[in-house]
């Protein structure tokens, strides 16, 4: 993946967001992360706190807090002296933390096809709905969105903390490189297929089914990552 190192960030680059007393750090590195995943924030550059204060309207101390957080996930770069940097995920690091995934996402749809209830299920066939929906328009920024949500709503509803917390550090750090995929039309048109077995198969109630559609897709996923390369 090409670098875009750059000393500083640009303000507005990202929509301001007022800081929340007690949780204003784990709110800017939401958004920090979200910047780093939509490619807003190129790996190698440089993170400056002074300029993501102005950008979040938060307190250098909140930012700093944002920052060792993401760094704990992999994302940012604690450098010496120097401050914070986007930390460059490989291709092939991205492929071994996806090869992680297969196991715990797959656990994950079985545990909640075990546990859903007729409200979840409900839920999930619309996010279905939506998905179709967006690629048969050619949205994939919204396609994008929804395949997002559809990976934490699996995570919540598996009832699973231990899986959830693993999974949420290590699809930070691949889903840059999942993202520039899904922006591709034709690659949509096949994912889309396979999130819709995804969730059928958990909607079924039928945690065997639902193991076995993840790690269809993400192998899907680690081949369709290889042929970009």
């Amino acid at each position: 993946m090409d670098s875009q190192p750059a000393d500083a960030v640009e303000a507005g680059s990202t929509e301001a967001v007022p800081e929340l007393n007690g949780s204003g750090g784990a709110r800017v590195a939401d958004r920090i992360r979200d910047a780093i995943v939509q490619g807003e924030y190129a790996p190698n550059q440089r993170l400056i706190e002074a300029d993501l204060s102005a950008t979040f309207s938060a307190s250098r101390a909140t930012v700093r807090t944002a920052l060792l957080e993401l760094a704990s996930e992999g994302l940012v770069e604690r450098l010496p002296n120097r401050g914070s940097r986007v930390r460059a995920i490989s291709l092939e690091e991205a492929i071994e933390i996806i090869e992680v995934r297969i196991g715990v996402e797959g656990l994950c749809a079985a545990k909640t096809a075990g546990y859903l209830t007729d409200a979840d299920a409900a839920e999930l066939e619309g996010l279905r709905e939506g998905m179709f929906a967006s690629v048969a328009d050619g949205d994939l920024v919204e396609y994008s969105r929804l395949n997002r949500l559809l990976d934490v709503r699996i995570r919540e509803l598996s009832r699973h903390a231990t899986a959830s917390d693993v999974l949420g550090r290590l699809h930070a750090q691949s889903v840059r490189h999942q993202f520039k995929l899904s922006s591709r039309p034709q690659r949509a048109k096949v994912s889309v297929l396979q999130h819709a077995a995804i969730i059928d198969a958990i909607v079924a109630r039928d945690p065997d089914a639902a193991e076995r559609a993840v790690r269809d897709h993400l192998l899907s996923v680690v081949d369709a990552l290889r042929e970009i390369a």
